[in-house]
């Protein structure tokens, strides 16, 4: 909830204001100097997105959602032959609010036809050493650019939780086992692994240098494609850096079929947890067939900002927050 104005809240927060200007022209130049075409697309849509726990807000009387993001309307514009597209756009979700956390916030998404997950981890990359510090400290880690790493959602669970994960695929009762955790009444697979992911592994990666954690298991897929080598995973990542979730990536999903089949499990999954409905959104499932193989990232601008400036709040990387 945004605080009460007042004029030295403001004049505490200018510096990571003009810092944020200043990451964006050098964004917009990134992007440009790579060959990417900025494009704006609608923030009030009649499909907001499907993913399960994200939670739109509805607009009366249209009956129309703020987006979670602008990737249903940036992967049409693919099929149409856009060609490499990034946008920075304002997005909604209704959820509980932290110093990490905002109702309203910038994400920056880009697609990239043709790419890999290798070339888009390098290019993200890329777009780190153009934005941030080679070298900084933040929420107590120094992070180094230098020391970026990858390591998969699998080796993560090994590592950290001493459990072998993609082994209890689906099976709560067996993940429980293996990593010594008790079992929540009504706790689902998915549930643990985002429990164990959030208890055990966020804290442990993201330094001393960016994490890519790649490879996530197939049931997490949400628009990525499996991966052709081992289908038990998908080709996605996240990256972490110094304790902030900062991007999700996919390469991307180009089978109208099996993106429909998602959806249909989604929001069966949503209804059952008393979410809401909305229209499937047949443009855009006719989109994914049309689209040409590409990997595409949705990274939080203003976390980003809170890196290079050192804010401990999202709230003072926004004009009024």
């Amino acid at each position: 909830m945004s605080q009460p104005w007042h004029p030295d809240r403001l004049a505490a927060r200018l510096p990571f204001l003009h810092r944020r200007n200043l990451m964006l022209a050098a964004t917009r130049a990134f992007f440009a100097a790579r060959g990417y075409t900025e494009v704006e697309t609608p923030y009030a849509v009649p499909t907001p997105g499907e993913e399960v726990h994200l939670h739109p807000y509805r607009l009366e009387p249209s009956g129309l959602y703020l987006h979670t993001s602008p990737e249903f309307a940036m992967k049409k514009l693919l099929a149409g032959g856009a060609g490499k597209i990034f946008q920075l756009a304002r997005v909604w979700r209704h959820e509980r609010t932290s110093p990490s956390h905002a109702t309203e916030f910038t994400m920056l998404e880009w697609y990239a036809p043709g790419a890999t997950m290798d070339d888009l981890i390098a290019e993200v990359c890329d777009y780190l050493a153009a934005i941030l510090p080679p070298v900084f400290t933040y929420a107590g880690h120094d992070i180094s650019l230098a020391a970026a790493n990858r390591l998969t959602v699998a080796e993560a669970f090994t590592r950290f939780v001493n459990a072998d994960l993609l082994a209890t695929a689906a099976n709560a009762p067996a993940l429980a086992a293996a990593s010594g955790a008790t079992l929540r009444p009504g706790e689902t697979w998915e549930d643990l692994f985002f429990r164990l992911l959030l208890a055990l592994v966020e804290p442990n990666i993201g330094h001393p240098g960016p994490t890519f954690l790649t490879h996530w298991p197939a049931a997490q897929a949400a628009l990525a494609r499996r991966d052709p080598d081992d289908p038990r995973v998908a080709e996605r990542f996240e990256l972490y850096i110094a304790g902030l979730e900062l991007a999700n990536a996919f390469v991307e999903l180009t089978d109208a079929a099996e993106q429909r089949a998602r959806f249909v499990e989604d929001r069966a999954r949503r209804a059952a947890l008393g979410g809401p409905s909305w229209p499937l959104d047949e443009d855009f499932l006719e989109a994914v067939g049309n689209m040409p193989p590409c990997a595409g990232i949705a990274l939080g601008f203003d976390r980003l900002v809170m890196l290079a400036t050192g804010a401990t709040s999202i709230a003072d990387v926004t004009w009024l927050g």
